[in-house]
């Protein structure tokens, strides 16, 4: 199994657009999705000629611990960042932080010798991705996140870090045109630093929400939710994107029926509970904490059965998921030698 759109960015942005369409009605009505006559985004830069340039579409911390992490601490060739948000909070003060707009992201892209991005379907990273290619510049994807049938397509003539060989074969998907490169997942890295030093074994289980997942229905994920919570005594702890109206209305539904939610809103590194959801990246997290995690689903499609093969992730009522495989780099590290080699023309 791979993905439903191997190559074709265009076929995967109509159908991601089709899943959302209320959304986008919302943001129609309220002006929120009109765009601008031109981007103003910002830029953080280590230097002013910098080689290696990146492109962050959002602050999510699987995002932030893919692309900035290997820069935290040095940012070795002389790096640029570009993001839709205010970057200071993020890299500290080895970069500096200001405005610039699409057109200086390309002449800023022109200079340099790589660029980088977790896909070319949002805004910045799909900028990121076009220039290069004017340019003839090498575009890296390093992975953020967990694949199923549905992520977006590698961009042509992409080269992919990835989290584990099993990724890059499903990522890839038969292409020629890709290559491919395993490093890890310095999210899983920096969770395994900091392990569950107490025993959680007895403890009431959280739920990690996806009711903003699009690869299953809404329906079926608020009554595999509910189910679970309310056999188990699970608390329910909803994603960042469950805000919308109709999250709000089940979150208070539930409530009523007595489920606790968390509301606290804590990073996932603090949770000293056992974990389940139905494919949350937090489940492989909670493992890597040593953490017992678990995945549950009620007669899972064929997908989602691959997928938790995949990733190892075992089903609640068996042994809990083991701790995801680590490297003996480490993935950030890994990750910055890879593109200053690519940046000096040694790779």
């Amino acid at each position: 199994m791979g993905l439903r759109f191997p190559s074709d960015i265009e076929a995967w942005q109509h159908w991601h657009e089709r899943r959302h369409r209320l959304r986008r009605l919302k943001a129609r009505a309220t002006g929120a999705g009109r765009p601008p006559g031109r981007p103003s985004w910002h830029l953080a830069s280590s230097s002013e000629t910098p080689k290696i340039i990146i492109a962050l579409d959002t602050p999510n911390p699987t995002s932030v611990a893919s692309l900035l992490g290997p820069w935290r601490s040095s940012p070795g060739a002389g790096v640029a960042i570009v993001a839709p948000f205010a970057l200071a909070p993020l890299v500290g003060d080895t970069f500096t932080d200001r405005p610039v707009t699409a057109d200086a992201v390309d002449d800023l892209v022109a200079g340099a010798r790589v660029a980088v991005g977790a896909g070319h379907y949002l805004p910045v990273g799909g900028a990121v991705c076009r220039a290069a290619r004017r340019h003839e510049l090498p575009f890296v994807m390093v992975q953020h996140g967990l694949l199923t049938p549905l992520a977006p397509p590698l961009p042509a003539g992409t080269h992919l870090l990835a989290w584990s060989e099993a990724d890059a074969e499903f990522w890839r998907s038969g292409r020629s045109d890709v290559t491919t490169e395993v490093v890890g997942s310095q999210l899983f890295a920096s969770a395994a630093a900091r392990p569950c030093l107490t025993s959680v074994a007895d403890a009431p289980p959280v739920y990690l929400g996806q009711l903003h997942a699009a690869e299953l229905s809404r329906a079926g994920l608020a009554r595999a939710a509910d189910r679970f919570c309310r056999d188990n005594g699970a608390t329910y702890r909803p994603h960042p994107s469950e805000t919308d109206k109709i999250s709000r209305a089940v979150h208070a539904l539930w409530r009523r029926r007595g489920i606790r939610i968390d509301t606290a809103g804590g990073p996932l590194s603090d949770l000293s509970s056992p974990v389940v959801s139905v494919f949350s990246t937090g489940v492989l997290e909670a493992a890597a904490r040593g953490l017992p995690a678990w995945v549950d689903y009620p007669n899972p499609p064929a997908w989602l059965s691959e997928f938790w093969e995949r990733y190892r992730m075992n089903r609640w009522g068996s042994p809990p998921t083991p701790a995801p495989h680590r490297p003996a780099e480490e993935p950030a590290r890994r990750i910055a030698k890879i593109l200053e080699a690519m940046a000096e023309g040694r790779a």
